[in-house]
């Protein structure tokens, strides 16, 4: 048993320590661009020193927002349910207690009621995650590499080695904007100087290998991330998240791709919020906190009791701002 347990915890150390590669990867990658940017081109390659200062000032603004937004995609924990959602001690009782499933379900339906849940499972039962023992909020799943209910989950990137979700999505689509960003701004400078090095108008040497290779790499990262990137833009346009894009999420009502969906302005505001200066910028601005999302349909907001009575959110609040209702709506 002891030793079971033992290799269980080596097997996880191993894939938290092998989880890293994919982000030593990209951090090398980025690392060695910078250095053939910088040193072999700008200073080593090009003679005109207007055209040196000019490349090499938006060249670093260009790397500054790319590092910052990787940066915090990476290390912006993923947000998880808050303890509304969680099991109290006298419901978890009375859940363990029932041993019919249907009896079972009907307890987490008379908790659900408190709360501003309006999905439901493929059965049509209350969404519940048994590992974590909280009642899911609207978009959130369970994600077995974090090991935790994520909100808003869109999908777990070991580019990243980290859950996509309402905490960061907005770094995520930062970061793949900044990304293609850095690539086209390199791929457009370093072109005129790629094409004298293959003709054989500049001398051989070791700028001529990291001036033709950053081509080809500027060029191939930017085409694989235009593709990403227009469809995670279709996917904010429509409202929707990766794994909704797959499985509709289900209502009371049955399945509706297009149940968060409430327009491209309010949709593009719950993600970047409504101050559109700070939308380039990696600050938290996303409208919420992840835990109540508007409905396209807002009928079925009516039938449920704490909406219609804001202040027993509130009321039944331990005074975390956290559970407040009015921070979702």
């Amino acid at each position: 048993m002891c030793m079971n347990m033992a290799l269980s915890r080596g097997l996880r150390c191993c894939q938290r320590v092998f989880s890293w590669i994919p982000v030593l990867i990209i951090t090398a990658v980025v690392l060695w661009s910078y250095y053939a940017y910088v040193f072999e081109l700008c200073l080593f390659t090009l003679k005109n020193p207007l055209e040196k200062v000019a490349y090499l000032l938006v060249f670093h603004v260009c790397f500054v927002m790319f590092s910052w937004t990787y940066w915090k995609s990476i290390f912006t924990p993923p947000a998880t349910p808050c303890k509304k959602f969680q099991l109290s001690y006298s419901d978890k009782q009375r859940y363990e207690m029932e041993e019919r499933p249907d009896a079972q379900k009907q307890v987490l339906v008379e908790i659900a009621k408190k709360l501003p849940i309006f999905t439901r499972a493929q059965s049509g039962a209350i969404r519940f995650c048994d590992r974590c023992q909280v009642l899911k909020p609207d978009r959130c799943h369970h994600c077995s590499v974090c090991e935790t209910c994520v909100l808003k989950m869109d999908h777990h990137c070991p580019w990243v080695n980290n859950c996509v979700g309402f905490s960061n999505y907005k770094f995520f689509l930062l970061f793949l904007s900044y990304s293609m960003l850095y690539c086209i701004f390199i791929a457009a400078t370093v072109f005129k100087y790629f094409l004298k090095f293959w003709v054989g108008e500049l001398p051989n040497g070791p700028a001529k290998f990291h001036v033709l290779f950053l081509m080809f790499v500027a060029l191939m990262f930017f085409v694989s991330l235009m593709f990403l990137f227009g469809y995670h833009c279709w996917l904010v346009a429509k409202n929707r998240s990766t794994l909704e894009a797959f499985s509709a999420p289900v209502f009371v009502g049955g399945p509706d791709r297009n149940g968060f969906n409430v327009g491209i302005r309010k949709n593009l505001q719950q993600v970047f919020g409504e101050e559109r200066r700070l939308w380039f910028i990696p600050v938290v601005t996303s409208q919420g906190n992840g835990h109540y999302f508007p409905l396209k349909n807002r009928t079925s907001e009516s039938h449920n009791p704490l909406l219609a009575n804001e202040d027993m959110w509130d009321e039944s609040d331990d005074g975390s701002e956290e559970g407040s209702l009015g921070e979702f709506i």
